[in-house]
């Protein structure tokens, strides 16, 4: 069965960083694009950032410009979401998706998404 795991995720203190790591197994990632979304207690899904197949295009929330950093390593078959300067409101699930498609927020164009992890920003 074709995953992609999510890891990385915990609690930090406002100001704190943590890394994300999206890891596929039993496909590459290779030829396509990878997204990060979250969800906030009582809110909608939303896209946070998502890197193209080849790398060169990222694309980040407003919300998270600037603080937020996407990369990927086909080597390792892992893309990686770097959170700095997190902040209370950056608290929520946080998934990996893959498509073949281009970078989008249409979460319905990702054909594989992971489990989740838990992102929890408070003092």
């Amino acid at each position: 069965q074709l995953q992609l795991v999510e890891s990385g995720g915990g609690l930090v203190q406002p100001g704190g960083s943590l890394r994300l790591s999206c890891a596929a197994s039993r496909f590459t990632l290779d030829y396509k694009a990878i997204g990060w979304f979250r969800r906030a207690p009582g809110k909608e899904r939303e896209g946070v950032s998502c890197i193209s197949s080849s790398g060169p295009t990222t694309t980040y929330a407003e919300s998270v410009k600037g603080r937020f950093t996407i990369s990927r390593d086909n080597a390792k078959n892992t893309v990686y979401l770097q959170m700095n300067s997190l902040k209370p409101e950056d608290t929520g699930i946080y998934y990996c998706a893959a498509t073949t498609f281009g970078c989008g927020a249409n979460a319905a164009l990702y054909d594989y998404w992971g489990q989740g992890t838990q992102v929890t920003v408070s003092s």
